[in-house]
């Protein structure tokens, strides 16, 4: 069986796109071990909670990132692959080599640009749409100590109509997002069964 583990903050939009793949039999090999998060209460939680999955919410009030990284990475535990799905922490370099070349993340624009420091959410999408770009897109990549530097794992893009508003190009980026990172589970797990 290939475990992941999934880091999350939000919604878990992906997540539910990784567990629908897993429920259809597409992901026969993957099992979800743990959701950890960050924030009390969030969806991504609540939907590890709906399919029985271990759901754990780390409190980061009061620690210094390195404390918090170290009882993440309590709960992760021993796992075939890290998944960030819209976890909105950045990890510190420790916890980054602890599970060196197993950790991918999303993110919402195509790397190398609109990534790094600041770039995350709404904030990718209005900063496309400033900079007059004609496409836009979702990157998959391994995660490293330079944020939003990692290999690039796949990428894909959306065009960006006339009258486009970060609103409307969040769900067509979203829309790839959930299409692709069960494929890059996929990939990986296969990778591992060769």
């Amino acid at each position: 069986m290939f475990k992941i583990a999934v880091l999350a903050s939000t919604r878990g939009t992906d997540l539910q796109a990784i567990f629908d793949e897993i429920d259809a039999g597409l992901l026969p090999d993957v099992e979800v071990a743990v959701v950890v998060s960050n924030v009390e209460n969030c969806g991504a939680l609540e939907k590890a909670k709906a399919h029985n999955v271990k759901a754990v919410f780390v409190d980061p009030t009061g620690k210094s990132k390195e404390e918090y990284d170290e009882e993440l990475a309590s709960q992760v535990g021993e796992v075939d692959l890290l998944c960030l799905v819209g976890y909105m922490k950045i990890l510190t370099e420790g916890f980054v080599k602890k599970y060196e070349g197993k950790i991918i993340n999303v993110h919402p624009a195509l790397l190398p640009k609109y990534g790094g420091k600041g770039f995350y959410g709404q904030n990718v999408h209005e900063a496309v749409i400033a900079a007059g770009e004609k496409e836009s897109g979702m990157t998959i990549h391994f995660v490293t100590a330079d944020v939003d530097g990692g290999e690039i794992l796949i990428q894909e893009k959306v065009a960006i109509e006339e009258g486009e508003t970060a609103e409307s190009l969040k769900e067509k980026v979203q829309t790839l997002e959930k299409k692709y990172y069960p494929e890059a589970i996929r990939l990986l797990s296969r990778k591992r069964h060769l």
